[in-house]
């Protein structure tokens, strides 16, 4: 018997060396993790170098990623962060064996760049890009997506709401949004959906500052850590909003918690071979067409533009969007182009100061080989702008709102190839101005000015990006003593303030963006008087030089002005308001030939070159004088409000007709002015028989007729509701609308039901009843919480009111198609019963209604 000695820890298991070993290996590997860092441009990255800066982004990034970290790449425009980004997925599947899937979301102007970059640069990383039509994308997402033969998927905003289904399958390993502002917003429809999305790792990123509260930037920091920053109120009271302006501890504080997210780079600090764009403000006078449309449009509204009226906000904006229309070509308005007939011609030129200008640059321009960016933010300036091209010969590229995806790629592709023969690129600056790379052009011309500065800054580095070889020189035109003026000095300021506190990681108060009441009436005004005394001044025919070399100038004072003044006088910075009337210039009165030219206005449609002008009809309207209109009734004395369910009398109601009916007499009311009835009817008389002599006898007749068919039209709408009410015991509670196949989504049918029986009550041919019916429907208890309802304007109830009307004409129509055709089978009439509404209705033991003759 072999003995076998027992040990007090006998119970534990003794480690082999080897089990040893490997746990020790593991230990050290715990704590240890693989640092990669990248000295020059990965060798998964060809057809080019990563800069240096590039590359030093490309290990933020990448330290990010080991630490578990989501970030936002925020370089300013140009710098290159869709190469960074596709050098972090490249490490991604080359160095960490992880090939995706990822999802990179982008606005749809971008998809064709990002797809081309991710070939050019990795083409081992497979992406494949998720864009089309219904049917397009079910194909795609069938034989492409599903079977998962890919890497990278880029796809749109809007692609992400309508096909979220499908990307709520995968599991993503790296979330990308470009332009990462879109989300600022957590309430917004894409930022829930992609918050949906299950991902191990999210980047943003964006070429503009960080926005300008608080909220805005607690949304990016949620969508990135939504553990760490759940709660905006929290992050608002740490913070302490009130004093985010002032306190030099709550700005070191907010460094320290963008600092590990957040990488922002500026062109001029790292990118030192790309020379510093140079921009000149060009100040253009105003054409002699131009100066009589832009004292029309301030003639129009001279009491709220002298200060005298009510300063409504949408009359301002209504008016400075008229006046930067006139600023740019008077051509804008309907009935301001010559003809027909319709030619295109030099006065395509002359008739703007613009135009004038930028025929003697562009000459110039192509004799130096630049080739030109051409920016306005109205798409009939392009439309203009085209046609001029077509008639000086120029070689073009177009790109708007309305311009599809492939051929928006097309022309990019065309005008960046070598040996491009296009001399032109005209964009619409916000439709133009995200992802595209022009860096072959060095010219950039803004035509106009956007209200926000970084969308004309986004427009610049269309060019001004790496890849430029030459200065990017930008011209933006602006017309002197006019309201352009202020606009740009207003951006100027705006950007100064920018670049001080917000980029160095502090946050500007929402003031400082909205356009307020005063800026735009001081915009409004400035250059009236300049405007008002110059009208018969004839444009300068002055050198392309002079006006550059004065354009040089003027840039340069206000960049010192702007510059000379510290934060302090930047947020006080308000335009300059004349205090003189406009009333008075030229030792002329223009108070009273406003109405004179409010007639002339006319709304601008939609400009189209071939289109046939109604000319005559603008002329005949501009030169038509009113006639005098009918007196009104007059008002009586405020009666008693009367509501049914009082239940008065009816002899009150007859009382208080006669009290309107008397207070009329007392003042001389009378429905012809002057005139008995008997006169009037005498005077009939000899009318119809003498209306034959009458030089508009015509116009006349067809007038009476109008009026005679306004009345059958009254009465017979009273018909139809008389007899639609008739049809119920308590219409307010029984009354049914037969819509048919108009239903329509807006109103329910409580409020439709409500509507008719109010207007019935009311009186249809009542003065002012839709007024009054939106009175009742304000102060009706059962829409007390049905804001849709009671925000309804008196107009909007009266074109429901029109809908239903006819929806009732029709449903008698139809009844009494039916009773006649009762009547002709041999039944009596009132034996057909639509719907119940005329039956007794009762019960059967599964509480279906039947329906009973009523005897």
């Amino acid at each position: 018997m072999v003995f076998t000695p027992t040990f007090p820890c006998s119970h534990r298991h003794r480690m082999t060396e080897q089990e040893e070993d490997e746990e020790l290996l593991a230990e050290s590997n715990k704590y240890a993790k693989v640092i990669t860092r990248f000295e020059e441009s990965p060798s998964y990255i060809i057809n080019g170098t990563m800069r240096d800066y590039q590359i030093r982004g490309l290990n933020w990034m990448i330290d990010l990623y080991e630490n578990g970290i989501n970030g936002i790449l925020a370089d300013e425009m140009g710098l290159g962060k869709t190469l960074q980004t596709i050098s972090l997925l490249g490490y991604m599947k080359h160095f960490r064996n992880i090939p995706g899937p990822h999802m990179v979301i982008v606005p749809k102007s971008t998809l064709r760049n990002w797809e081309n970059e991710f070939k050019r640069w990795c083409p081992s990383l497979r992406a494949v890009c998720l864009i089309g039509d219904q049917e397009t994308r079910a194909t795609f997402i069938r034989e492409v997506m599903m079977p998962g033969e890919w890497d990278v998927c880029i796809t749109s905003y809007e692609m992400c709401i309508r096909e979220k289904s499908v990307f709520k399958k995968f599991n993503w390993r790296y979330m990308v949004i470009d332009e990462a502002h879109r989300i600022k917003n957590e309430k917004s429809k894409l930022s829930e959906i992609v918050r949906e999305f299950r991902t191990t790792n999210r980047l943003l990123l964006t070429g503009t500052p960080l926005q300008n509260n608080l909220h805005e930037l607690w949304a990016l920091l949620n969508f990135l850590l939504p553990e760490v920053f759940s709660s905006s109120e929290d992050f608002d009271a740490w913070f302490n909003t009130n004093s985010c302006l002032g306190d030099q501890s709550l700005v070191e504080r907010l460094h320290a918690v963008l600092r590990p997210f957040l990488l922002r780079r500026l062109k001029s600090d790292v990118e030192k071979r790309l020379l510093p764009k140079k921009e000149t403000k060009v100040y253009i006078q105003l054409s002699k067409m131009q100066r009589e449309w832009y004292t029309k449009i301030l003639m129009k509204d001279i009491d709220i533009v002298n200060g005298a009226g009510r300063t409504e906000k949408m009359r301002l904006q209504n008016i400075l969007m008229q006046l930067r229309k006139c600023c740019n070509h008077v051509y804008l308005f309907d009935g301001a182009e010559p003809g027909p007939p319709y030619t295109t011609d030099y006065h395509l030129v002359e008739n703007s100061g613009k135009m004038i200008v930028l025929d003697k640059l562009l000459p110039k321009l192509l004799e130096m080989g630049s080739r030109v960016l051409l920016f306005s933010q109205m798409t009939r300036m392009l439309d203009i702008l085209e046609d001029y091209s077509v008639w000086r010969k120029y070689s073009y590229c177009r790109i708007d709102g309305q311009t599809s995806h492939e051929d928006r790629q097309r022309q990019i592709d065309e005008f960046n190839e070598p040996d491009s023969k296009k001399f032109i690129f005209m964009l619409s600056t916000r439709a133009g101005g995200l992802g595209i790379n022009l860096a072959t052009a060095d010219i950039v011309i803004l035509y106009d000015s956007d209200w926000n500065p970084q969308m004309d800054l986004q427009a610049m580095d269309r060019a001004h990006r790496i890849g430029q070889k030459k200065q990017v020189k930008v011209f933006r035109f602006i017309q002197e003593n006019s309201m352009e003026e202020k606009l740009v000095e207003r951006a100027e300021v705006k950007l100064r303030l920018d670049k001080m506190v917000i980029q160095q990681g502090r946050l500007m108060d929402n003031k400082s963006n909205a356009l307020a009441k005063d800026e735009m009436l001081a915009m409004i005004r400035h250059g009236a008087n300049e405007v008002f005394k110059g009208k018969d001044d004839e444009f300068t025919d002055e050198d392309i030089d002079v006006i550059l070399g004065r354009g040089e100038e003027k840039t340069e004072e206000l960049n010192k002005k702007l510059e000379s003044m510290g934060e302090s006088s930047l947020r006080q910075f308000t335009l300059d308001v004349p205090t003189n009337s406009v009333y008075q210039f030229e030792g002329e009165d223009y108070r009273n030939k406003q109405k004179a030219i409010v007639g002339m206005w006319i709304e601008p449609p939609k400009r189209e070159r071939k289109a046939n002008y109604a000319v005559d009809a603008y002329f005949r309207e501009a030169l038509r004088v009113s006639e005098p209109k009918a007196p009104k009734a007059p008002r009586p004395p405020k009666q008693p409000v009367v509501q049914d369910f009082q239940f008065f009398p009816p002899r009150l109601f007859e009382l208080l007709d006669k009290e309107i009916y008397y207070y009329r007499k007392t003042v001389s009311y009378k429905e012809v002015e002057g005139k008995t009835p008997e006169e009037v009817m005498e005077y009939s008389a000899v009318f119809w028989e003498r209306c034959s002599e009458l030089q508009d006898c015509d116009r006349i007749l067809a007038q009476i007729e109008r009026g005679e068919a306004k009345i059958q039209r009254r009465a017979s709408i009273k018909k139809a509701l008389d007899a639609k009410m008739a049809r119920y015991r308590a219409p307010f509670h029984q009354l049914r609308i037969s819509y048919g196949t108009n239903k329509g989504k807006n109103y329910t049918e409580e409020e439709d039901r409500f509507l008719v029986c109010m207007l019935h009550k009311l009186g249809f041919d009542k003065e002012n009843v839709y007024e009054e019916l939106r009175a009742a429907v304000r102060s009706a208890p059962q829409f007390r919480f049905d804001w849709f309802i009671k925000s309804r304007t008196a107009l909007e109830l009266q074109r429901r009111c029109n809908t239903l009307i006819t929806l009732i004409e029709r449903e008698n129509q139809e009844l009494e198609e039916k009773e006649r055709a009762e009547r002709k089978k041999g039944r009596p009439k009132g034996l057909y019963v639509k719907s119940g509404k005329r039956g007794i209705g009762t019960q059967d033991g599964r509480g279906r209604r039947k329906k009973k003759v009523a005897e």
